[in-house]
């Protein structure tokens, strides 16, 4: 019995292993895609780039000024 529970053991991650790669090979999709699909990707991709510019910007700015305020302390007249 004990050497049953080894063989299992051993034949477990094999399994798992096959079980995975085979979830992971893509099935072929019959799908249609219209011409608006692209001019839609488009606009999601320009979209997430002015998101993403508007982000950095915004933090940028907040550092920026971070920085000017601890120099403003130290310019502050007796």
């Amino acid at each position: 019995m004990n050497r049953y529970k080894q063989s299992q053991m051993h034949r477990s991650p094999v399994t798992l292993v096959i079980v995975v790669s085979l979830l992971l090979i893509p099935a072929s999709a019959s799908a249609y895609l219209d011409p608006s699909t692209g001019s839609m990707l488009i606009s999601a991709i320009v979209g997430l780039f002015a998101s993403l510019v508007l982000a950095l910007r915004t933090y940028w700015y907040r550092i920026k000024s971070f920085f000017r305020r601890g120099r403003a302390d130290t310019h502050v007249d007796d």
